[in-house]
């Protein structure tokens, strides 16, 4: 069973390490589209790159089981905002672009969701989890 979560855990964080990294690395060009969407010229920089290092430092944290519980918190910190104020699809007028936000709206809350149930799961099993470095942060036992 141990090792069936750490595959779930790769899973599950390989797309917020990729997803991380872009933000890093491409801060700029992803800096534009933040300000596109309503978030002010000169915090966007700063939203995209701290954001990247949230996302980054979650998908760690859940994959080396290090407060993995605490981990999938700042997933679910960085998914909820980003869905409502990045891809909320009311007020696109384009209805092909609208569909792709709602989309995008959709798959992140849902990411939220699983992220919840990370967390939940790391409180629950506690050091009983197995293959991982750390105890969970918060005991929901």
């Amino acid at each position: 069973m141990d090792v069936l979560v750490l595959v779930g855990r790769i899973l599950f964080a390989a797309l917020f390490l990729m997803s991380g990294f872009g933000h890093l690395t491409q801060t700029k060009m992803m800096a534009q589209y933040t300000a596109s969407r309503g978030v002010p010229q000169a915090l966007a920089p700063a939203a995209v790159f701290g954001t990247g290092l949230l996302i980054v430092a979650g998908a760690l944290m859940v994959l080396l089981g290090v407060w993995g519980d605490l981990g999938a918190l700042f997933l679910v910190v960085f998914l909820v905002p980003t869905a409502v104020i990045m891809h909320g699809p009311w007020g696109v007028e384009d209805p092909q672009q609208r569909m792709m936000e709602q989309t995008q709206f959709l798959k992140d809350l849902a990411l939220a969701g699983a992220a919840l149930m990370v967390l939940v799961l790391f409180g629950w099993a506690g050091p009983d989890l197995g293959l991982t470095l750390t105890d969970p942060l918060f005991d929901l036992d």
